[in-house]
């Protein structure tokens, strides 16, 4: 019998993503706008604008060179995430609001090293239903143990 293939999820750019966390940006910025509507408060607007449009290229968009790239899930249920330089890091699911309909929030290898959030719109829904899958079981999806192929 053959070793069971790693699921490979390609991530794509997501451009409502990158349009709330524009959004966001722009909100906060037009807070601080608000708050302190001086030379100074214009500057940390503009500041928080252009760190917004960063954000969501790297982030969303997937424009960075160390931007996440693809999602693989071996059979034994460890995940790794590659990044566009090539990097690879150990991905690990985030338990409770990491998980839902929308989203899946991984950390990445140590703790306090980062994480990165999948929405539904980064891949087709059937690869984001395995990816909910491993991300509730850490199991990769597949043949259970015992059971004969069909």
């Amino acid at each position: 019998m053959s070793a069971a293939t790693p699921l490979r999820l390609e991530l794509s750019p997501c451009p409502v993503l990158a349009a709330v966390i524009f959004g966001a940006h722009l909100a906060a910025a037009a807070c601080v706008l608000l708050a302190y509507p001086r030379l100074e408060g214009l500057a940390l607007a503009a500041l928080l604008a252009a760190l917004g449009a960063v954000a969501a290229s790297n982030r969303a968009l997937l424009l960075g060179r160390r931007a996440p790239r693809v999602i693989e899930i071996a059979p034994s249920g460890e995940a790794r995430l590659e990044r566009a330089d090539g990097l690879q890091a150990t991905a690990l699911p985030v338990r409770g609001i990491g998980v839902t309909r929308w989203w899946v929030v991984l950390r990445l290898g140590r703790p306090g090293r980062g994480g990165f959030l999948v929405s539904a719109g980064m891949l087709p829904s059937e690869p984001f239903r395995r990816l909910r899958l491993w991300a509730l079981w850490e199991k990769a999806p597949g043949v259970a143990p015992g059971q004969l192929p069909g």
